[in-house]
């Protein structure tokens, strides 16, 4: 199948960007309440006399548990109702959940309503990836869904910032007794949650006004409204070219319900295990656990709390600056690139730092070191494997298959959230991180002998690859 013809000069770059850009905010509410936590930890822990690593570990990973029914929902929900639907009620639980998380005065009640955030995430970790690839022309589309990446990494950093300010409103620490009755243990974190709402609701009302996916209208014999989108983006030769290559992958299923039996089918089951597989290894490469469990990272190599927080802004702008690197890099070297040295170097970082903490060297070296691992990953699997998800699957079943994929990214995400406490007991640090540092290796792996570059190729032309290659 030829694809169509693309001067880039003829895309009106100016106008996909936008479309782009208020999807994309979806990923900054995404990465603001997914990291707001490590932050607020050291002082709802307090308040709600939370100390058992059980119960810890809880509080920390029960939005994953949301994360994953929101991503589950997305598939089906996307399917039916559209990609602009979804994201304009994730922004509306976004405003909800982070305001009845800050203030929640019973423990129950701050699970409750994380877990809706949770949902909130994995909706909008699935819709808006999805959306600005299928609005993307093909020579920009690497970069375009790594604006997601890069909305995620500045929430990400907005939520560390935020953190770092209201915590220092802290009064000098006396004593426990003084400290659970300091304003940052009753209100600080408190403020950390809300902060997301306003945010959320500007999200909101630019969400009412971007038209819906192209390709999803397309697939719902909404033609003439399809054209529209893909004139205003690329002209009316773009659009026809455009329309034919979609409605070419879709006359093979006219007339039939698609569901998700179908992904398990010998056609795409293959494709289905590459997307679980990369979902999982962005997660399991461990570094998460640097944004999450920050605090007990850094407090057990030296740093107090101020420092701490401090330390977290710096991941927070190592990861911001890297993500902007690849986004210059991700269409000119490709994905497959990108991921191989990316496992690398984040599964070397980590084997620096097991050895760092085993030989006793605390301090600046370990910071030095995960801040390696971070831009590494920034580099490579936080925004690629989000592209790679958003363009492996064929048309007609692309958010069912999002939908998988990002839901085994948050069951891993929520494996690898809950069991670091109980690791960090049992291998100590060291070791903890010597076994992050050996998934990443077998990451590396798995890239090389399964993953394809989809650089430069429109999402028909990467459907018709791939389906092929597995008959």
């Amino acid at each position: 199948m030829k694809g169509p013809t693309e001067a880039p000069q003829s895309f009106r770059l100016g106008y996909v960007t936008v479309l782009a850009s208020v999807a994309a905010l979806g990923g900054f509410l995404f990465g603001y309440d997914w990291v707001v936590i490590g932050g607020a930890k050291p002082f709802y822990e307090v308040y709600f006399h939370l100390h058992s690593p059980q119960v810890v570990g809880w509080a920390n990973s029960c939005a994953l548990l949301g994360c994953l029914i929101g991503s589950l929902l997305a598939g089906e929900a996307g399917s039916r109702y559209g990609r602009k639907k979804l994201l304009i009620f994730s922004a509306l639980l976004f405003a909800f959940s982070s305001i009845f998380t800050g203030w929640a005065h019973l423990f129950s009640f701050f699970i409750l309503w994380r877990i809706a955030g949770g949902v909130a995430i994995g909706l909008a970790s699935n819709t808006s990836p999805l959306y600005i690839a299928e609005i993307s022309p093909a020579p920009w589309r690497g970069r375009l869904v790594s604006l997601n990446q890069l909305a995620i990494v500045c929430g990400i950093l907005a939520a560390q910032i935020a953190n770092w300010l209201i915590a220092k409103k802290m009064p000098a620490q006396g004593s426990a007794t003084v400290f659970a009755q300091s304003w940052n243990v009753q209100y600080g974190w408190r403020w950390m949650f809300t902060a997301v709402a306003l945010p959320a609701l500007i999200f909101f009302m630019l969400a009412l006004v971007i038209p819906e996916s192209p390709r999803w209208l397309a697939t719902r014999m909404k033609t003439n409204a399809a054209r529209i989108v893909l004139a205003r983006i690329g002209g009316e030769d773009y659009a026809s070219a455009e329309l034919s290559a979609i409605n070419s992958t879709l006359h093979q299923d006219a007339g039939v319900r698609l569901g998700w039996k179908d992904l398990i089918g010998k056609d795409l089951r293959n494709l289905l295990w590459i997307g679980i597989a990369l979902a999982v290894l962005q997660q399991w490469s461990g570094i998460n656990v640097l944004f999450n469990y920050a605090e007990e990272v850094y407090k057990s190599a030296g740093f107090g709390i101020s420092d701490i927080l401090f330390n977290i802004v710096i991941t927070g702008a190592i990861n911001l600056i890297f993500t902007v690197i690849a986004m210059t890099f991700v269409d000119r070297l490709g994905r497959r690139r990108l991921m191989l040295v990316g496992c690398a170097g984040v599964g070397l970082s980590h084997f620096a730092v097991g050895f760092a903490y085993r030989q006793g060297l605390h301090g600046s070296a370990v910071l030095v070191l995960t801040l390696c691992a971070i831009a590494c990953y920034a580099m490579s699997l936080a925004p690629v494997t989000w592209v790679l998800i958003s363009e492996i699957f064929p048309n007609r079943l692309r958010s069912l298959g999002v939908s998988v994929a990002v839901a085994a990214l948050w069951s891993a995400s929520f494996a690898l959230t809950y069991t670091f406490p109980f690791l960090n007991r049992a291998l100590t640090t060291a070791g903890t991180f010597f076994a992050y540092g050996t998934i990443c290796f077998l990451g590396c792996a798995f890239v090389y002998c399964f993953v394809p570059e989809t650089r430069g190729k429109t999402l028909e032309q990467i459907e018709e690859r791939m389906t092929s290659s597995f008959h």
